[in-house]
């Protein structure tokens, strides 16, 4: 992920169009009258296990062997689980004008039904730890066990359930690419380096005319101690999908995770989506007192496994879970 933009940089610039910058905001009422809906269980044990997985493969970084079987290994996976599987491929041009073959992996469940959720992650490793305390390794690749594989490994989990236990809607799981290939921390950059799966995604959609009616997007969703605040382009872009997740987390009890409070802006690969149309929040992990504004082992060699925790990964999944299965066609 991305740049990070403090709240008090999002409150004066204007041009941004973010309005409110207090730290608690409105809520509508959750009706407690609705009948309880029947939610899957989510398997924490299960979704660990995808992460190791997706790690075991090495660096997926674009161009590579881990990630082109990685590719493979994802596409096989939602298949199994009962989706329809498109692979969206294309040759992205990256901050230094290196070309990288990448892969979009959409599963699709019960594609006939009109009405559609979209559900997304990152599946790529940043090929920099450009924040590793060490000078000599920050041109060194990274595991990205909670950047990247966390997001998917939730995912997966969530889409074991969806064919034999089909919530009313339709879902649609979009696996980007390319994401975390943005320039070094050394390095001149826009923002427009980052997310370039997403961006290829947002004009080329993988069915003409695609819409969902919300989508929600993970990352940096499994490491030891995660809190996940109100990002404030989600705010901007979808107030309402923010409202409807965090009241989930809050009812399942997470609200200790899920902090009611605005965060930072994150430039991520729910821009792009929001920019293309459909309102997208960010579920990602920011601790706004910290230098880089997320998790302590952000972008460096020591984002691997033995800072995942299954507890984060079952809150995470089962909120997500539990705002998908109780969304209704209307």
């Amino acid at each position: 992920m991305k740049r990070f933009y403090p709240l008090y940089l999002l409150c004066m610039a204007a041009i941004v169009g973010v309005a409110g910058c207090q730290g608690k905001t409105s809520r509508e009422t959750v009706r407690e009258d609705s009948p309880a809906v029947e939610v899957p269980r989510f398997d924490a044990d299960s979704a660990y296990a995808y992460v190791a997985h997706q790690v075991s493969f090495g660096y997926r970084v674009p161009g590579t062997e881990a990630h082109r079987a990685a590719a493979e290994w994802l596409a096989a996976k939602l298949q199994a689980c009962g989706a329809t599987v498109t692979r969206q491929e294309a040759v992205l041009t990256a901050w230094d004008g290196t070309r990288l073959p990448s892969c979009n992996i959409i599963g699709s469940f019960a594609p006939e039904k009109a009405t559609r959720v979209l559900l997304l992650a990152h599946w790529d490793s940043r090929p920099y730890a450009d924040y590793d305390p060490d000078p000599d390794f920050r041109r060194h690749p990274i595991d990205g066990a909670n950047d990247g594989a966390s997001g998917v490994g939730v995912l997966l989990e969530i889409a074991r359930h969806l064919a034999d236990n089909p919530p009313q809607v339709g879902v649609d799981i979009l696996l980007l690419d390319a994401e975390d290939y943005g320039a070094p921390r050394e390095e001149a950059d826009d923002g427009s380096s980052w997310a370039l799966g997403s961006q290829y995604w947002a004009e080329h959609p993988h069915k003409p005319g695609y819409r969902a009616r919300f989508a929600i997007l993970l990352d940096m969703v499994g490491a030891k101690g995660a809190t996940f605040y109100r990002e404030q382009f989600s705010q901007y872009w979808a107030s309402a999908v923010l409202d409807k997740v965090w009241a989930a987390a809050a009812r399942l009890g997470y609200d200790y995770m899920f902090i009611d409070e605005s965060g930072g802006g994150v430039t991520d690969d729910h821009l792009y989506i929001n920019r293309y149309g459909i309102p997208t929040i960010d579920i990602i992990h920011q601790e706004p007192q910290s230098p880089t504004g997320f998790f302590p082992y952000w972008h460096t060699r020591a984002d691997n496994m033995e800072h995942i925790d299954k507890t984060v990964l079952e809150a995470v999944g089962r909120t997500v879970m539990t705002v998908v299965y109780e969304e209704k066609i209307q």
